[in-house]
């Protein structure tokens, strides 16, 4: 196929979830840019947040993303809070296709209610800072995304399906010269 597929979206919009059947379902690789962090640090992200605070944090977030998202065939489920950098909107916007799980906070709410991972969450109200969070970075997943999917009521493997299609339908319009072509015998 030639392209890295990129998700975003708020904490609990399903990015690893999703991420991990597409790649499968394309034999792609799949890579979750949390993950990949904590097992460099050795520690959770969330004791790394309390030590080291969120700009340390996001910092090494965005050095992670520039690397990752240069690798090819890729199926990436990137954090919650990448976008929050231009950098990581530009890198991700033009190094693969950016697809947006939009998810509603009420809905996210239901999801991570008892989630103890989360450091952004773990406030007197997490309702309220889903919509916060919600409100600062609905504009930037838009901005960054090629394609808006809502996670509301779709099965996860609908919504892998109608990713998988969207990328179908996005090589077929494609012109001759951005199709990967085979190598000469």
């Amino acid at each position: 196929m030639g392209t890295s597929v990129f998700l975003v979206g708020l904490p609990g919009s399903g990015k690893s979830t999703v991420g991990r059947q597409l790649a499968r379902r394309l034999g792609l690789q799949f890579l979750d840019s949390d993950h990949v962090i904590e097992e460099r640090l050795g520690c959770s992200i969330r004791e790394y947040f309390d030590r080291e605070g969120e700009a340390a944090f996001r910092d090494l977030e965005q050095a992670t993303v520039d690397e990752l998202s240069q690798l090819p065939d890729t199926v990436l489920s990137t954090g919650g809070g990448t976008v929050l950098r231009e950098a990581n909107r530009q890198v991700l916007h033009s190094r693969g296709w950016v697809v947006y799980l939009k998810s509603h906070p009420a809905e996210l709410y239901r999801r991570l209610r008892h989630d103890k991972t989360r450091p952004l969450l773990q406030v007197g109200d997490p309702l309220q800072k889903l919509k916060d969070l919600y409100h600062v970075r609905d504009p930037l997943y838009r901005e960054v995304a090629h394609h808006v999917l809502e996670t509301g009521r779709p099965t996860v493997t609908m919504l892998v399906n109608h990713i998988a299609m969207q990328l179908e339908q996005r090589a077929l319009q494609m012109p001759a010269t951005q199709q990967e072509t085979p190598p000469a015998p």
